[in-house]
C-alpha cells in the first residue's frame, strides 16, 4: 500500500478541503474497509477531518472492447469514456461528455441527465468482492446500495453515437454555473425541483463568506474565492431548514459531505 499527498482546495471541484495522506488502492486485496473511496472529487464536499481516504490507482483508468461488451476501469474519466465511445461510434453514452467524474463515482451514484442514466447499459460491475449483475444492485434516481470500491463496468454495447444528443445535453448543461462547486447540492425532491425551492426560500445569491448558492442555478453551492468548509455547510442546514419550514420538504444532500464532528 502507498499513499499520496492530495491538497483538496486545489483538487476538488469545490476547491475545499485539507491537504492529506489518501491511500492508493492497487489491488483488491489491499481494501481498508475503514477508508472511504473517492474518485475525482466533483461531487464532494470535505472538511477538516475527513475519514481515511483511498482512491483507485491509474491501473484502474482503462476502457476496452472485449466480446462484443464495453469494460471501462473504475478509475477512467468521464471524457475519456465519451471520447472512445466517439471515435468507435457507440451509443447512449453521448450524456458523459457534458458529466464530470470518473467511472466508479457515476455508477456509485447512478449518474445521468433526466432519464439518461448510466445504469441504463450496465450489466454488471466488478467490485473487490467480486462480480455483482445489475440485478443485484439496488438502484434508483442518484442512488445505488454499492458500498465497497468498483474496480471495473461491463456494458451493453450498441451503435451509433448521435451528435443531437450532444448538443441537447450541452443545452441542459448551459445554465450551471463555471465557477468552483461540487455539482447539484440537493437531490430534486419528487414532482419538484430543489433550484426552485432554495429560490423560494430566498436564498439564491446569498453570500456566506464566500460561499452562495448560485445566481445562475440556486442548487449549485459555489466558491466564490476562498470559501470554507464551515461556510458552505451553514448554507446547506440554512436552506433544509427553511425548505422544512416553508414547504414540508426533507431537501437531501446529492454531495457527499465527508468530515468527522
Amino acid at each position: 500500500m502507498h499513499y499520496k499527498s492530495i491538497n483538496f482546495s486545489k483538487y476538488s471541484s469545490i476547491k475545499i478541503g485539507p491537504q492529506i495522506e489518501v491511500a492508493i488502492l492497487d489491488d483488491a486485496n489491499e481494501y481498508l474497509r475503514d477508508h472511504y473511496l473517492i474518485g475525482s472529487c466533483n461531487n464532494v464536499l470535505i472538511g477538516d477531518n475527513p475519514p481515511p481516504l483511498m482512491m483507485l490507482s491509474k491501473k484502474y483508468d482503462c476502457i476496452t472492447i472485449e466480446n462484443s461488451l464495453l469494460k471501462v476501469g473504475g478509475a477512467t474519466p468521464s471524457g475519456k469514456i465519451a471520447s472512445f465511445c466517439k471515435k468507435h461510434n457507440i451509443a447512449n453514452f453521448e450524456f458523459l461528455s457534458h458529466l464530470p467524474g470518473k467511472l466508479g463515482g457515476l455508477v456509485y451514484m447512478n449518474a445521468g441527465l433526466k432519464e439518461y442514466e448510466i445504469f441504463n447499459s450496465l450489466i454488471s460491475i466488478t467490485t473487490t468482492s467480486g462480480i455483482k449483475q445489475k440485478n443485484e444492485i439496488v438502484h434508483g434516481y442518484r442512488f445505488t446500495n454499492i458500498n465497497e470500491p468498483i474496480l471495473e463496468a461491463t456494458f451493453e454495447l450498441s451503435y451509433g453515437y448521435d451528435m443531437q444528443k450532444v448538443a441537447m445535453f450541452k443545452k441542459m448543461r448551459s445554465n450551471q454555473p463555471s465557477t468552483p462547486s461540487a455539482g447539484s447540492c440537493f437531490k430534486n425532491p419528487e414532482g419538484d425541483y430543489a433550484g426552485r425551492l432554495i429560490e423560494a426560500v430566498g436564498l439564491k445569491g446569498v453570500m456566506q463568506g464566500e460561499m452562495c448558492f448560485s445566481l445562475e442555478h440556486a442548487n449549485f453551492l459555489v466558491n466564490t474565492g476562498a470559501g470554507t468548509f464551515q461556510d458552505a455547510m451553514i448554507l446547506i442546514n440554512m436552506a433544509k431548514k427553511r425548505v422544512k419550514e416553508q414547504f414540508g420538504i426533507d431537501l437531501e444532500c446529492e454531495i457527499v459531505i465527508l468530515n468527522q464532528e
